[in-house]
């Protein structure tokens, strides 16, 4: 008996189709899988077998003929997910599922256990994806994975815990309860245990990151060791928006490919923050592979990414960054094909001054050589740091900053009332433009001549500036983006010479260390 029935794999952070044809037949035993599968989709005969087995449907398995094709057929055929697929084939062959003709609106996913029960796959919100856009109206996946399933509308979940339990439902025996679709507006959000109010003194330094966070600007931080640039950076997370329903699942997406989901979550609702080692390499941070995967960049999509320690960072690894800072993806492009994964985030950057990281302090003697100085700044390219918009210098702090217990800062709270009502106006703003603009910072030569007129007074300031610090279009265009940030967090709708004033104070240092 030929009997067709489907699945899907994963191609980069989306799911594609696949089509099982399965030939079943009583005769001499024999067993091929052909349509490019991989070492693991090979040696799922085993675990077919025993599962089948385990699950009490053995009679006549080992008398059988089974071939089955993978379409489509150029396209490699990798993981374990596809074992559910290939052992539902086999068991329509045989009679032990009725089948019919509903099944070509039916796909299954999940990796077979010796026992006969479904264990847990990468991706399934990918595939499920996938699975509604061709047209699927029911999706069978390991019980572990239901919930992340159920976060796409449209198409009915099955949860299965094993192979006994599937074939009842199949044959219309036993049926399982379809999973709950996600209500996000209910999920809770997990308190992240630290605050704004945290932080000691540093007042520009928070508003550095307020106007970050409410434009989705890049930050460099420099300062002497023990001032909180780390501290400060661990906390932008708490003042950013609160993610919405297709950042949540774009964020997801690319978690769940990496196996990276927390115990129990079906869909990140917080925004992430990756902090990769300065020993980290260039694939690591973009990512790649023989069939590619998310990097550190993508891992942090719609959230920040923290380079403490910049200048460490291998020269080639954080070269990697500017183009995903610019195009807001990376394309990585490797033998299997080309894929290309999202990269929208806030990057972070802390440094020392120098390797002594006592440069400038007004305290300490720094104890290394000027030349040691110049060349340890220059482990940073002039390209990346004319990416980054805003650049603050963190001093230390005096002893009453630090031991003052009567005062405390704002909290996270407070900033994030701010930023989501500036944003909420970009988004406004925005609206209907082409294309996905989301912040200030996304903005184009044909938005920021729209959005970004100067007066007089105003023109004069950023003249004056961009004459005098050298700056490239670049570096104009970003401070202008900037400006705009700080408008709207002024509620002004133009863009005052004040404002313009702010956003070149908040990008001097490039002279100061880098020139």
């Amino acid at each position: 008996m030929l009997s067709t029935v489907y699945s899907a794999g994963l191609w980069g952070i989306d799911g594609f189709i696949v089509t099982i044809e399965c030939r079943v037949i009583k005769g001499l035993q024999y067993y091929n899988v052909v349509g490019l599968p991989d070492a693991s989709v090979r040696e799922a005969k085993e675990r077919i077998f025993s599962a089948i087995s385990s699950s009490g449907f053995d009679d006549d398995l080992y008398d059988l003929s089974v071939v089955m094709n993978l379409a489509p057929a150029d396209m490699k055929k990798e993981g374990s997910a596809f074992d559910l697929a290939l052992l539902v084939g086999i068991l329509c062959g045989k009679g032990n599922i009725t089948y019919t003709e509903a099944f070509g609106k039916k796909c299954f996913v999940g990796e077979l256990s010796m026992t006969g029960s479904i264990r847990a796959v990468n991706g399934v919100l990918c595939i499920c994806s996938a699975a509604k856009a061709a047209g699927m109206t029911e999706i069978y996946v390991p019980v572990e994975n239901a919930g992340e399933a159920a976060v796409i509308d449209g198409i009915t979940v099955y949860g299965v815990e094993n192979v006994r339990d599937l074939v009842l439902h199949l044959n219309g025996i036993k049926p399982i309860e379809p999973s709950v679709p996600i209500d996000f507006d209910s999920v809770g959000h997990k308190d992240p245990g630290i605050d704004f109010s945290d932080v000691k003194g540093q007042i520009m330094a928070k508003r550095a990151l307020e106007i970050a966070a409410a434009g989705g600007h890049n930050v460099l931080f420099i300062g002497p060791p023990g001032t909180g640039k780390s501290m400060l950076a661990k906390r932008l997370p708490t003042i950013m928006p609160k993610m919405t329903f297709d950042e949540a699942v774009e964020t997801t997406k690319i978690h769940s490919i990496m196996g990276d989901l927390p115990d129990g979550a079906s869909l990140l609702t917080e925004r992430p923050f990756r902090a990769p080692h300065h020993t980290v390499s260039a694939v690591a941070l973009s990512g790649g592979g023989k069939l590619p995967m998310p990097g550190e960049i993508s891992l942090a999509h719609n959230g920040v990414l923290f380079l403490d320690e910049l200048p460490e960072f291998n020269k080639a690894a954080s070269e990697v960054l500017r183009q995903p800072m610019e195009d807001k993806k990376i394309t990585i492009s490797r033998a299997m094909g080309r894929l290309t994964f999202p990269s929208s985030f806030i990057l972070i950057c802390a440094m020392n001054p120098c390797r002594c990281g006592y440069y400038g302090h007004p305290t300490r003697k720094c104890t290394c050589k000027p030349g040691d100085i110049s060349k340890y700044l220059s482990k940073i390219s002039g390209p990346l740091i004319d990416r980054i918009d805003i650049q603050i210098e963190v001093s230390s702090l005096n002893y009453d900053e630090i031991s003052d217990t009567q005062r405390t800062g704002e909290s996270s709270a407070d900033i994030r009332s701010r930023v989501e009502k500036a944003r909420e106006k970009a988004l406004v703003r925005f609206s209907a433009e082409p294309g996905n603009i989301r912040s200030n910072s996304d903005m184009g030569p044909k938005q920021l001549r729209r959005y970004c007129q100067l007066d007089d007074k105003a023109k004069a300031i950023l003249r004056s500036a961009f004459e005098k610090m050298s700056m490239s279009a670049r570096a104009h265009d970003r401070i202008l983006r900037v400006a705009r940030t700080i408008a709207d967090l002024a509620d002004s709708e133009s863009i005052m010479a004040e404002h313009v004033a702010e956003a070149l104070q908040l990008r001097a240092l490039d002279r100061k260390y880098f020139n």
